[in-house]
């Protein structure tokens, strides 16, 4: 399984989150004065994040989902395998048998 980076969604919804931090932290302190169309600004920021947060979610249960198919075939290539090696250990049992 490969690691994967940063996507551009990813950069910019940390961008977005570091400035909402920036300006809230500016706003508590009184230095910037905004008008109220701004001020919710926070909420939207809120539910922007939520909506990232959900998409990371599902980006994670995809990937486990993946990985389940994968250790169901593991399995099944392990027990093919198994058959394999029981199958050459009694054709030498046998060839053994034979040549005493």
């Amino acid at each position: 399984m490969h690691k994967k980076g940063l996507s551009f969604w990813d950069i910019l919804a940390w961008v977005f989150l570091i400035l909402l931090v920036i300006w809230l932290v500016l706003k508590i302190s009184g230095i910037i004065g905004t008008p109220t169309l701004i001020e919710y600004f926070p909420y939207f920021g809120l539910a922007y994040w939520a909506g990232w947060a959900i998409h990371k979610l599902t980006n994670v249960s995809a990937d486990v989902h993946q990985l389940k198919f994968f250790a169901k075939d593991t399995v099944k290539e392990i027990n093919n395998l198994k058959n394999e090696f029981n199958k050459i250990n009694l054709r030498c049992e046998y060839n053994h048998r034979i040549k005493k």
